[in-house]
């Protein structure tokens, strides 16, 4: 990269959030298979609804494959009306205990960086991180 382009804003601000996307995209598509089996191409639409969680389907068969290793997800082909059979995901109960846990640290991981970026949430039922922190120490 050239160091006009490393200072460039909008260079910077891509490569957070890939950076951030790349962190997060595992437990999001593990959210989009809370409700049922879906199929690749349909986990790629479900991240595209979201601007920012869009990614290509070099990045998305990995990391399916990835979590079906680890037991995340299972697999099962079902016929398709429109062409080949198609592999569909699903959450297997070591994918949701997964994913529910990402979900209770969420809040506070998201006040954290918040905290560091000097934009604390407001929401009562999340305290900022520092009263966190003293009330772990009061057990």
């Amino acid at each position: 990269m050239e160091p006009a382009e490393a200072s460039n804003p909008a260079t910077q601000a891509g490569k957070a959030a890939s950076q951030l996307r790349k962190g997060v995209l595992e437990y999001c598509v593990l959210a989009l298979l809370r409700d049922g089996p879906r199929y690749a191409v349909e986990l790629l639409r479900g991240l595209e609804a979201v601007e920012l969680m869009a990614t290509s389907q070099g990045t998305v068969y990995p990391l399916l494959s990835r979590l079906r290793r680890d037991e995340l997800v299972a697999t099962n082909w079902q016929e398709s009306t429109s062409g080949p059979p198609r592999r569909y995901y699903e959450l297997t109960p070591t994918g949701r205990a997964a994913l529910d846990a990402f979900a209770a640290i969420w809040p506070d991981f998201r006040d954290a960086v918040d905290l560091f970026l000097g934009t604390p949430r407001s929401d009562p039922s999340h305290p900022p991180m520092k009263h966190l922190k003293e009330q772990r120490e009061d057990r």
